[in-house]
């Protein structure tokens, strides 16, 4: 039934006949509702020229929404925003020299006026597309590309994305309409890579760039005109400039930040809003019955990460024996009702680079046990952040624990607390329970692996691994398998697969379905997504 995130509700009901308990409703998702596993996205050949600019059947002027993910510790400046909530607003108002689509997650040219152009093994021409202006009105310019790749990839700025074209030697000005990329080594995902750094204006970030992180100046088909700092709603309005192939179909949308699980559903069967993310599975059976719902299976995870650098958890045998102890029966099929799969590899079975890891921890508390008598472990602190999707997992995972002889000092934070709290202070946790999803970026495996295991925000700030034999291994395999493609690649990609599954300084206990509800009379062409977030990309309104 891998048509069921585009059904209709009255569809959907007649799928599930009587069926009114959540837990048989959610398992009924978890079976039939996912779509095809998301892949790489396809590649159009380098030089296609930009698609015919969308159209939308709707004949409304406004899309509304309600996300559950507050604002983060940053603002939006895409050199440095990491936050769910941010990045999917940058969907809608920024963009790259190409773009991976939310939902089809096809790459396209986006300010490129078509995908690179390959000079040689090792160069890349990009020529802009024609009456591409910012927000402000100022125009797109080559010397805007330059700036916006230099800024990311400055080591002084530790921006988050470096990782992600570490491929990249240097972005240069050919002429007033094209960019030339040169390449360290040749790389197979080029077009795709090149999204992750979004073009801002580079007069704009130099005249006051606190004040453009609050306020970004993108080029994108919306610009936003509330930020949502002080009303807790963000407010975009059609940028009426653009010149791409994505136009706004509407004139106005408003995102409502509602991250109360029961407020943000009742939004939704109120009417107030057409489309939630993050619905808690526990209110898909009476959503079902009014709206259409959806579970479409991603590589969106809940990780335990580990201090190890100091404390207990820098012994691998107590990080072992704290992923051994967990219930993952228990933990996906009741905490989650069926809507998670216990991870058994770093990437979920559906993405093409899975592998099992040669070590796994599912159904293995005995193992727990005897590590634990080895070590002397008796008592660990975790921190987990408090997010309301995965609410009935976190006792859970306490419960785990103690099962097997741990004492446990649990507390909980908003994520951002989670991340101020821990950030370059090594002695402030044992474990930290959180969810993610780099695939807001892109599938690939080189990108989710350079997300958690590259960069120093996540190896050095926070779990404290880098410079360890397995950290110093596995760089030098993300940089094989960068290098390599086919077998070659796959093969650097499954050591590092097993070499995290052992070590453990970040892993997944799970990854997920991601439920989302809407409201498919009014909204046109919406398509639920398998990555964090709501994306408008494309999508109409009758409101």
């Amino acid at each position: 039934m891998e048509n069921l995130p585009g059904t209709s509700r009255r569809g959907f009901l007649r799928l599930v006949g009587a069926m009114g308990a959540a837990a048989t409703l959610t398992g009924t998702l978890a079976a039939c509702g996912t779509a095809p596993a998301q892949t790489a996205a396809p590649t159009t050949p380098a030089g296609t020229p930009a698609s015919t600019p969308a159209t939308s059947s709707g004949t409304g002027e406004k899309i509304v929404a309600a996300i559950s993910y507050q604002l983060g510790t940053n603002g939006y400046d895409p050199m440095t925003t990491s936050a769910a909530l941010t990045l999917a607003a940058n969907w809608h108002t920024m963009e790259g020299l190409t773009e991976i689509h939310p939902a089809t997650r096809e790459v396209y040219p986006a300010l490129g006026a078509a995908l690179p152009t390959q000079v040689d093994d090792t160069t890349y021409e990009v020529a802009l597309r024609d009456g591409a202006v910012f927000h402000d009105g100022s125009p797109v310019t080559t010397d805007d590309v330059v700036f916006s790749f230099e800024r990311v990839l400055n080591p002084d700025n530790n921006s988050l994305y470096s990782q992600f074209i570490a491929f990249v030697d240097s972005v240069t000005k050919k002429d007033d309409t094209t960019v030339t990329v040169k390449l360290k080594y040749p790389f197979s995902l080029v077009a795709e890579r090149l999204s992750v750094v979004k073009v801002v204006p580079k007069a704009a970030v130099d005249a006051d760039a606190k004040a453009f992180d609050l306020n970004p100046i993108g080029s994108g088909p919306f610009k936003m005109t509330d930020n949502g700092a002080a009303s807790s709603k963000l407010v975009f309005e059609a940028n009426d400039a653009y010149t791409g192939t994505k136009p706004a179909q509407v004139k106005t949308m408003e995102w409502q930040i509602i991250p109360d699980d029961s407020t943000r559903t009742n939004a939704l069967t109120s009417d107030s809003v057409q489309a939630i993310d993050s619905v808690p599975a526990a209110n898909l059976a009476t959503l079902a019955s009014s709206k259409s719902v959806a579970a479409e299976q991603g590589f969106g995870l809940l990780f335990a990460m580990f201090n190890c650098g100091t404390g207990p958890m820098a012994e691998v045998k107590n990080r072992q024996a704290v992923m051994a102890a967990l219930d993952y029966e228990k933990i996906c099929k009741t905490g989650m009702s069926d809507l998670a799969t216990p991870s058994t590899s770093f990437v979920q079975k559906e993405h093409p680079a899975y592998k099992e890891a040669a070590s796994q921890w599912v159904g293995k508390a005995d193992q727990a046990r005897t590590l634990l008598a080895e070590t002397g472990l008796t008592e660990v602190r975790v921190l987990a952040s408090n997010h309301g999707w995965f609410s009935a997992v976190r006792p859970m995972i306490k419960e785990s624990l103690e099962a097997v002889g741990l004492t446990v000092a649990y507390e909980e934070k908003a994520s951002s607390d989670v991340y101020s709290t821990i950030d370059g202070n090594p002695d402030s946790f044992d474990i930290v329970i959180a969810p993610g999803d780099p695939s807001v970026f892109g599938d690939d495996a080189d990108l989710l692996l350079r997300w958690w295991y590259a960069g120093d925000t996540w190896t050095d700030s926070r779990m404290h691994w880098k410079g360890s034999e397995s950290y110093n291994r596995v760089q030098e395999l993300l940089d094989t398998a960068a290098a390599a493609t086919g077998d070659a690649q796959q093969a650097a990609w499954h050591e590092i697969f097993d070499i995290v599954a052992e070590n453990l300084p970040l892993y997944p206990i799970f990854h997920r379905k991601s439920p989302t509800a809407y409201e498919d009379e009014t909204l046109v062409n919406f398509k639920p997504i398998a990555v964090t977030g709501l994306s408008f990309v494309d999508v109409g309104s009758t409101l």
